[in-house]
């Protein structure tokens, strides 16, 4: 008797499989935040490892695929047994990297704690859909990859959404432990209904349908794979350095990918269709201002890049969905794949920040996309004219879009005012016009980017006025108007330096005299004698170091030696050089090196290290501040800079602060908020300390709140009604999220 497909237990094994595997990734990120922090870059690298183990995986469901189906069976399941040492999933004790070797360091950390339990997750999809397709009668398998990856999508989303707000990180360890048990007998289900069919293996079971496909047929896969991985780890870097850096927007990117799989392998033909006629169409108007640097954090703008980032990954999966092979080498085509997915993330992830200044890996595979998309007509005009041969036709449109181009470039004033719309619009309605021929098609691609913010992007990269590390792209920029030199990390400004004589020396942005660090800085003399000691974590452009007086004792923490070599530079900035050259410099992640200082060290220690708008979580917890709390003295001050565009954490630091019993303020200081020029910048720093007397001379008394615009008030930190303390053990950003400025982008 002939067994039954068993569909439903083969969809639902896939689905908790991908489910768990999708889970782990954010949960094990959140593991190591306080390990790593929370740059987009550690993100990348934590996606290029998953690719990695996703493609050992394949590899592995692919190698199994040479045996009958009962030994492939034993192999899986006593590798899955092997792999169950691993949990329940917990961090590597590995020794912290050196400066400089973060880019290394963070794969081999993450390899080291859920390699083993990763890669034989990984496997269960493809051998799950060869498994399937033993049956005669059980149709297509490569319908269940759209099955896969809805559990991926679901498994990615719940973790923020769901899983995060209501379990700390060892409930949710064990939790995981327990999906990984079901997965456990749902692939020895699966498995059981397959053994006894009638077929054991594809091999002298039946002639194949079709031959091995031609090497040629594979690495087309493979650069289909390719595009849309890079791209969506391209998009995740774009939109944190130069769009709007807000951190949730590193999972949008991933969860499009995964649901663009789900269409893309689905029979929804009509959809996918609709998908590919556009997708060159969006390429044009989104992927032209692929070199556009000048953002100014519109959440217009990253809508449209993640908008683009879907119909591209759908199209081009689709195309690769077409060109599938027949189920006998269904494991060879998901291993190309995999293997394109990685190549995509390395060149994102590892090549561009060693082989470019700025996040050009985007407009590349922009690129890429062009000229490996399906490129349907969207306009045929040639056939609505009846015209036999376009070519000629074709290319006096080309020679018009050149002309538009240098038109546009000409009128550029980094807004797209005025006439550069017109010649923008006129470049682009070329490019639907010819959309239907690639070698014309690319080359108004070409000229869209070049001409929308590309040639000006190009030019900030010249004269070593642009760098780039593991932690982002930083820009040093002069304002010659109004008289300004400018740091900035993607759109965040990090630092501002006047270059008239008389005031270059100034504090300015965030750290002016009337700001809350400011007036901190400006009483460690009064409140800790002449020789106080200072700790600063967080360099910039070095703008705090004018606060310092002789005698006193300053330490600066910084984790990225790229920062060091800009505020070291005073050909770019001299804050540091003029005021405190010989200030000692400690290279790393803040909270490590805090916690190696001597007990009672400081007087001040100043926490300022936001990586763009982006939330130092890690610096923030239960843990963070008690490692604070020992390097202070028992009446030294903590002064946490909190200005963020998308994130209330007042409600963190208060929390925080009533569980200590500590003394807590904040200052709300406006400073230059209506003038884009100015040289200070409006910011809101609260201080605490375990001794309110302390406070009071720090203060001199709390004003209420209505009287926050007042020069030099402190007024009381507002915390709210059941608040979860934030640890390194569970923390959530969602109750903290401002809503109204994520929909509204930036102020």
């Amino acid at each position: 008797m002939t067994a039954s497909p068993h569909r439903w237990l083969f969809v639902l094994t896939i689905l908790v499989g991908s489910f768990l595997l999708f889970l782990v990734q954010p949960m094990v990120a959140r593991m190591v935040l306080p390990r790593l922090g929370g740059a987009p870059m550690v993100w990348n690298s934590a996606m290029l490892v998953y690719q990695a183990l996703l493609l050992g995986g394949y590899a592995y469901a692919h190698w199994l695929g040479r045996f009958a189906v009962r030994r492939q069976a034993a192999i899986h399941i006593a590798l899955l047994l092997v792999a169950s040492l691993w949990l329940p999933i917990g961090i590597a004790q590995i020794a912290p990297p050196a400066p400089g070797q973060e880019v290394l360091w963070v794969p081999l950390l993450l390899t080291a704690s859920i390699g083993p339990v990763f890669f034989v997750v990984a496997a269960q999809a493809p051998l799950m859909q060869r498994w399937f397709a033993l049956d005669s009668r059980s149709g297509d398998p490569y319908i269940l990859y759209a099955a896969s990856n809805l559990g991926s999508f679901a498994g990615l989303i719940s973790y923020p959404a769901l899983v995060e707000p209501a379990m700390p990180l060892d409930a949710q360890s064990l939790g995981w432990a327990a999906g990984y048990a079901l997965l456990f007998l749902l692939v020895a289900g699966s498995a059981a209904a397959r053994w006894r069919g009638a077929a054991a293996t594809f091999h002298g079971v039946e002639a194949p349908r079709e031959p091995r496909p031609a090497l040629r047929r594979q690495i087309h896969w493979l650069l289909i794979a390719a595009v849309p991985s890079g791209l969506m780890l391209s998009t995740t870097t774009h939109l944190t350095t130069d769009i709007v850096a807000m951190p949730l927007l590193w999972v949008l990117p991933l969860g499009l990918y995964l649901l663009s799989f789900v269409i893309a392998f689905s029979t929804l033909d009509g959809v996918k269709q609709i998908f590919a006629t556009i997708a060159p169409a969006l390429l044009l108007i989104t992927g032209g201002q692929a070199l556009l640097s000048t953002g100014g954090g519109t959440m217009l703008l990253a809508l449209m890049s993640l908008v683009m980032l879907f119909v591209v990954a759908t199209a081009l999966h689709g195309y690769l969905h077409h060109l599938r092979p027949a189920p006998e080498h269904l494991t060879l085509f998901y291993l190309v794949m995999s293997a394109g997915g990685v190549l995509g993330g390395a060149f994102a992830a590892l090549a561009a920040p060693l082989l470019f200044n700025w996040v050009y890996e985007h407009p590349v595979l922009v690129l890429a996309a062009a000229a490996l998309l399906p490129l349907p007509a969207l306009l045929p005009w040639d056939h609505w004219l009846k015209i036999a041969r376009p070519t000629p036709y074709v290319a006096a449109l080309l020679l018009l879009a050149v002309f538009a181009s240098w038109q546009l470039a000409s009128a550029w004033d980094g807004t797209l005012g005025g006439m550069s719309w017109v010649w923008a619009g006129l470049l682009l309605a070329i490019g639907l016009l010819v959309i239907a021929w690639r070698w014309a098609y690319i080359p108004v691609l070409i000229l869209l980017m070049l001409g929308i913010g590309g040639l000006d992007t190009l030019e900030k990269g010249r004269h070593g006025m642009r760098v780039r590390s593991y932690f982002g792209v930083y820009t040093v920029t002069d304002d010659r108007v109004h008289q300004q030199r400018r740091l900035a990390h993607g759109t965040t400004l990090h630092g501002l330096q006047r270059t008239d004589p008389e005031h270059r020396l100034e504090p300015t942005t965030y750290y002016g005299p009337q700001s809350g660090v400011g007036l901190a800085l400006g009483a460690a003399a009064r409140l800790a004698g002449p020789n106080a000691s200072v700790g600063i974590v967080g360099l910039g452009a070095g703008t705090l170091s004018c606060y310092r007086r002789a005698g006193q004792r300053w330490t600066i923490f910084e984790i990225d030696p790229v920062m060091v070599s800009i505020a070291r530079d005073p050909a770019k900035f001299t804050f540091l050089s003029r005021c405190a050259g010989d200030t000692p410099i400690i290279i790393g992640d803040a909270r490590l090196e805090i916690a190696k200082q001597p007990s009672g060290r400081f007087d001040i220690l100043v926490i300022d290290a936001f990586s763009s708008d982006a939330i130092p979580l890690h610096l923030l917890t239960k843990e963070a501040i008690g490692i604070y709390a020992r390097a202070l003295k028992p009446d030294g001050i903590l002064v946490i800079h909190i200005s963020n565009r998308f994130f209330d954490l007042e409600p963190v630091l208060a929390t925080e602060a009533k569980a200590r019993g500590w003394a807590a303020a904040i200052r709300m200081d406006p400073a230059g908020h209506d003038d884009s020029y100015s040289a200070l910048t409006a910011s809101n720093w609260v201080a605490l300390t375990a001794r309110k007397e302390r406070m009071d001379q720090l203060t001199g008394g709390l004003r209420p709140r209505d009287e926050a615009q007042e020069d030099g008030a402190w007024v009381p930190l507002e915390g709210r009604a059941h608040f979860d303390r934030w640890t390194d053990d569970y923390a959530s950003t969602l109750p903290v999220l401002l809503w109204k400025h994520l929909i509204g982008g930036r102020e």
